[in-house]
Order: C-alpha cells, then structure tokens, then sequence
C-alpha cells in the first residue's frame, strides 16, 4: 500500500485545480468537467497526485486537514505568487506565527511555511496537517496503509516516504472532535499494490480503529472508511 492522492473537493475543478497546478508546479494529467488530476513531483523521493472532484456539497465550517505549502527563503515570493493566482490573505485567529494562513479561491486554507529543516526535502507540500482525536494511536493506523515511516516526534507525530523526501503527514491533536454527518472537503487516498490482499487489507484497517462509511453515492470501485478519528480515507484498488 501506498499513500497516492490528495483528494480535495471543489465547485469548480477546472478553476481550483489549475490555481492549485500552478502554485505547486504540478503538471495536469486529466480534465474534464467533473475531474481534474495534476502530479506533484518530488524529486529523490514520491509523487503525489491533487484529485479534484467536482462536489456539490458546502465545506465544512472547520477543516481537519490543509496543506503547507514549502516558502522557506522564498516565503514572501510563495505567498504573492499565491496571491497573483487568486488566494486571499485569512485570519483564523493564528495570531502572530511565522507562516502565512491564505485561503484558496474556494475558501480552502492553507499555509505558506517558513523555512524549517524538517521541510527541505519536502518538495512543493512542506506537510499535510491531520487532525487526529489520539496521535500515538492514529499514527499506527497511517504508518499501517500508507508505506510511510514514522519522522519524528517534535513538534508532533509525523510520517514521511521512506525515502526520506516528501511532505510530512502530521497528526495533530485536534482542537474539536469531528462533526457527525460531516466529510472532509480534504482528504488521502491509499492505492494498494498488486500483492496486496484486498480483504485481509481491510482487516488490519478495521482493526487498527478504522470504520466503513455508509453513501450514497453508488457503486464505487473504491472502499471508503474513516481513520480512526472520523477522517475520510479511501483505499483504491491496485493498478492493473
């Protein structure tokens, strides 16, 4: 198994997905009315594909996962960039911090993050902040689906590519549970690998504290849980 994408919900695919291409330098491999697929390359370490289904359904009010964006030396040029391709300055009561909060053309924050070691070898994603109800116990769970090792303790639980390169997937304790009825407008998916049981794959998910998510959204060819904390993850099926 593997961590794949970086499912995130939009009004306008076309829209959001090329403001989102261009300010990481990802290149659009699908687009059509309803999707839009751009790569993020890290070089030395994975890529990462940004998924933008078409979603009718309002954000919800408080967003359990975001995206850092890597500014390091070139912060202030990150930050007009994103501001020349239609993001907004945010205040979300972060106070004085050393990153920048912005919201994407569809109200979707982000950060732009100063420069840290830990993100040198991130690539255009700095981390990927998740709201986690029980780091210690969610940190098993991701390390289980998503062939990513643990990176560190400080200033939380993080995982990255075994590589060493890549953004960080961080777990940070959560500042509220997670609304029932409500779906992460952000979310990972898992693409399993061609040796991989489906089955007994989703066993150890089960196990781990994950629950199945009960849609109605049709057949899908996909399995659709929740991590342990109630974060929407789905696990793809490998790649014939």
């Amino acid at each position: 198994m593997e961590l794949e994408n970086i499912a995130l919900d939009a009004a306008d695919p076309a829209r959001l997905g090329r403001f989102w291409a261009a300010l990481l330098g990802a290149e659009v491999t699908h687009e059509s009315p309803d999707l839009l697929e751009a790569r993020v390359a890290v070089p030395g370490g994975p890529w990462l594909d940004l998924c933008l289904p078409r979603v009718s359904e309002a954000a919800p009010a408080h967003p359990r996962l975001h995206l850092d964006i890597s500014g390091g030396r070139d912060q202030d040029e990150m930050v007009a960039r994103a501001l020349a391709l239609g993001a907004r300055h945010l205040d979300i009561g972060q106070g004085d911090v050393p990153w920048v909060v912005l919201a994407d053309p569809e109200g979707n924050p982000f950060c732009v993050m100063e420069d840290r070691p830990a993100y040198r070898r991130s690539g255009p994603v700095a981390a990927l902040p998740l709201d986690s109800a029980d780091p210690q116990r969610d940190l098993a769970f991701w390390t289980a689906v998503s062939g990513w090792v643990p990176a560190g303790s400080e200033p939380v639980l993080a995982l990255r590519h075994p590589s060493g390169s890549g953004p960080l997937l961080e777990l940070c304790p959560e500042p509220r549970p997670k609304e029932p009825g409500t779906k992460n407008r952000l979310h990972l998916d898992v693409r399993l690998a061609a040796d991989d049981d489906p089955d007994a794959v989703l066993a150890l998910a089960l196990e781990l504290g994950a629950t199945p998510v009960e849609h109605d959204w049709g057949p899908l060819p996909w399995q659709v849980l929740r991590d342990p904390s109630g974060n929407e993850v789905c696990l793809l099926p490998a790649h014939r």
